[in-house]
């Protein structure tokens, strides 16, 4: 089975780094901010080991309130993950 990848958004990618940063200044501490890149990572492998886990769609547009958006490293569709 060939090897997936799963290519963020420049849009997903700044605003993660975004949330990181908020959480560091917040907290003042960057702990909080390591969990979430692991968890973070965590559910991408998942996604990109079994992305037929998640619901299709074809736009981003499409995604309901309360999920992340993610691209299929093929660019072709957008699978959705609930944030919980």
């Amino acid at each position: 089975m060939a090897k997936r990848n799963v290519i963020w958004t420049r849009t997903a990618d700044i605003q993660f780094v975004g949330i990181l940063e908020y959480w560091v200044k917040r907290n003042k501490t960057n702990t909080y901010s390591k969990k979430l890149v692991k968890l973070v990572s965590e559910r991408t492998k998942q996604i990109a080991e079994k992305p037929l886990i998640y619901k299709s769609t074809d736009s981003e547009l499409e995604a309901p309130a309360g999920t992340s958006s993610f691209r299929r490293g093929n660019g072709s569709s957008i699978l959705e993950a609930s944030s919980c």
